[in-house]
């Protein structure tokens, strides 16, 4: 029997894992109960949860430790990572507040990091995508993040006025098709809907960035006073509604994107 076509959506969940290796903490300069506090105003809490696929519809990518670690949305040439110049590139030196994370790590340190980390997800990531691309001739990548209530320090954006959702896009590899489609989905969910607000961008394999315009990219944040208790990190007694309600909207973003690609 031969084995079904691999889907044409790959979800990537780049900062849901509260992991923080013991060798890796021990470099931190932060006391436990610290460490916990930046794990708490900085994951992506329960986003691999919030935006679950069935594995017929869409292949999962998500980073098994936390951002705190290394994180899988930055560039790994600083020169290149607008983030870098706030302690806060591939390899994070400041906390959220701007403390002092870890002093910066040696070349050698950080290519371990990288490595262990950084290239084993991309390449799964890549993998992912060059299936689809290889079954469906395109592939729809959907980066899935959550964002606070109120700005951390460290955010560019310090409107205290923030939307439910905010939809983030690529020049490149996010059509205004796509963009539209997207904010209208989570709208008729019931939610004020922000594009490139108060987060921007939308992740893409550097194998593919600015060079495959096949591979379609849309990130979707969700804020976190939606679902979770951020004091607590607990699940809100709304948690599965929403769920739901993020499930139906990226469904109806898959069946526009798979209608295109057949032409209709």
């Amino acid at each position: 029997m031969s084995k079904p076509a691999p889907p044409a959506i790959v979800v990537h969940i780049p900062h849901a894992s509260l992991v923080v290796p013991g060798d890796v903490a021990a470099d931190l300069l932060l006391n436990a109960a610290e460490i916990e506090h930046e794990l708490l105003v900085m994951t992506d809490r329960y986003t691999d949860e919030l935006f679950a696929m069935p594995p017929s519809l869409a292949t999962t990518v998500a980073f098994p430790v936390s951002r705190l670690v290394v994180d899988p949305e930055r560039f790994t040439d600083d020169a290149r990572e607008p983030m870098a110049i706030k302690g806060m590139g591939v390899i994070y030196t400041r906390t959220a507040g701007g403390r002092l994370l870890r002093r910066p790590p040696s070349a050698a340190e950080r290519q371990r990091l990288l490595a262990r980390f950084y290239e084993l997800h991309h390449a799964a990531l890549t993998t992912a995508v060059d299936a689809a691309l290889a079954a469906h001739d395109s592939c729809l990548l959907v980066d899935g993040h959550s964002f606070p209530l109120r700005p951390l320090l460290y955010e560019d954006d310090q409107e205290a006025d923030r939307p439910d959702i905010c939809i983030g896009t690529d020049p490149g590899h996010t059509p205004a098709w796509l963009r539209d489609i997207a904010v209208r989905a989570f709208e008729d969910q019931g939610w004020r809907v922000a594009v490139d607000r108060p987060f921007s961008g939308a992740l893409v394999p550097m194998a593919f960035y600015q060079k495959d315009i096949r591979v379609r990219a849309i990130m979707v944040e969700v804020k976190r006073d939606l679902y979770m208790d951020e004091r607590s990190g607990a699940r809100l007694p709304r948690f599965d509604e929403v769920r739901g309600r993020i499930s139906g909207a990226l469904g109806i973003i898959a069946a526009a994107d798979a209608s295109r690609d057949q032409g209709g």
